[in-house]
């Protein structure tokens, strides 16, 4: 490695740790001024945009912004809403589990993002301390984007895989249990971690000082629905399940006969075909007119996350392939023997770039090229889960707002969070679990 490596490595490192204090949309530019550098400064041949990738997000995207139009997005959370308040002393467990069931289903954490004050207020109402759901809540939405059929994490994965014979069931099933029972297993760690609520001296000084009032109660407001929102929803859900059967059995794909081969319709272009109809059918069902897709926050913060992945991605992708004869002879055996070094680097970086599909187009074409299996690169899916670890992310800061007894802090010396212990328990536990599950689904 010579000096000229270390001064391509800074610009690459400086690039994203520039574009993660921006955060989204400025992580994308970011990667523009560093491809910038390295094409223009260095003489650097470009690598290749993820195109496959992009193309995947933006059909999941389309869908879920119709969705959303149509009413469905807040049918969901209303159905939610209920549910919550039916079981207040069970808050830990049901939060949580809520939030990442309907992240698994929608594939974004903005639908969770709506029950966490209503999480926050059904434990006031229980007395339950509220840094238990709270914290796992958010967690547990984090860890439904890894495995969702609709995220643009796991559209990453399995854009980037298909090459590797990698078919999306594998990936749902490697990943989904494996993160469900990580949350499972985050909860219980939570369930009597801290004083009980009544115990606690930050909410005895709220309460003395009159900071503290039950104003808000546990009662949930009425909320009707058109039928419009409910068709859109079943449209979305069937749309879910056409992407995994077709997925599972590649046989049901229609087949052309190229170079005298027979070939099949590739799963990225399966996935982009079976989102878009579903989107066009919620249109014409649900009767959501053309405008409505870019009003709502779907369509936006996933707008936003493209370009954040189009730029760091074409980075890294750009800085990787000049020297993956390198990486290859130098790393290859070692990440071989040893492949929780690089869950350990997918870790790391999605804690820096507060994205998970930004961290798979990232890091994941290196994966490939040091020869990693890739049954190993998918159990480890979920490492790209470290949202969590800076705690600045908006459902992080939300929820300490959110908690009014004063239980969900920041800690004094930035990492000393609420959001930590839970999040590298569920984590490390869903790593775990994904190991021993890929053995038997490969």
């Amino acid at each position: 490695m010579d000096a000229m490596f270390y001064l391509e490595l800074f610009v690459v490192a400086v690039s994203i740790f520039i574009g993660a204090k921006w955060g989204g949309a400025g992580l994308g530019a970011a990667g523009g001024i560093g491809m910038a550098v390295l094409v223009f400064g260095f003489g650097m041949q470009p690598g290749s945009p993820p195109v496959s990738v992009l193309l995947i997000i933006t059909a999941v995207i389309t869908c879920a912004s119709i969705l959303q139009g149509s009413g469905g997005l807040d049918f969901l959370v209303s159905v939610a809403e209920r549910l919550l308040r039916r079981n207040p002393k069970n808050i830990t467990f049901m939060g949580p589990l809520v939030c990442y069931l309907f992240t698994l289903f929608c594939g974004t954490a903005y639908v969770a993002f709506s029950v966490y004050p209503v999480i926050a207020e059904v434990a006031i109402g229980a007395r339950v301390r509220p840094e238990r759901p709270l914290t796992m809540s958010v967690i547990g939405a984090q860890a439904g984007i890894t495995g969702s059929p609709m995220s643009a994490a796991t559209g990453a994965m399995i854009a980037l895989l298909a090459v590797k014979g990698v078919a999306p069931v594998h990936i749902f099933a490697v990943c989904i249990p494996a993160c469900l029972l990580g949350v499972v297993i985050g909860c219980l760690f939570m369930f009597k971690k801290g004083k009980e609520l009544a115990d606690d001296p930050e909410f005895q000084r709220r309460v003395a000082s009159g900071e503290f009032t039950d104003e808000f109660g546990v009662a949930g407001s009425a909320r009707t629905f058109t039928g419009d929102a409910k068709r859109g929803v079943a449209v979305f859900a069937l749309g879910i399940l056409a992407v995994v059967l077709l997925g599972a059995f590649p046989q049901l794909l229609p087949t052309w006969e190229k170079a005298g081969k027979i070939v099949h319709l590739s799963t990225p272009y399966m996935v982009q075909i079976v989102m878009l109809c579903c989107a066009g059918l919620i249109m014409i069902i649900a009767h959501v007119k053309p405008a409505k897709l870019c009003d709502g926050s779907v369509f936006r913060s996933g707008l936003i996350g493209m370009v954040a992945v189009y730029g760091v991605s074409w980075l890294t992708d750009t800085f990787f392939s000049f020297y993956k004869p390198m990486f290859v002879e130098e790393f290859g055996a070692l990440i071989t023997q040893m492949p929780v070094l690089f869950a350990l680097a997918l870790f790391i970086l999605s804690a820096v770039l507060f994205s998970q599909g930004a961290t798979i187009t990232a890091l994941l074409p290196l994966g490939i090229s040091l020869g990693i299996a890739p049954a190993d690169l998918v159990w480890m899916f979920p490492a790209v889960s470290g949202y969590f670890m800076i705690p600045a992310g908006g459902a992080i800061v939300g929820c300490v707002a959110f908690d009014r007894t004063g239980t969900t802090r920041i800690g004094k010396y930035v990492f000393n969070h609420s959001y930590m212990l839970p999040g590298l328990v569920t984590t490390a536990s869903s790593l775990a679990i994904g190991f021993v599950i890929s053995k038997f689904v490969f």
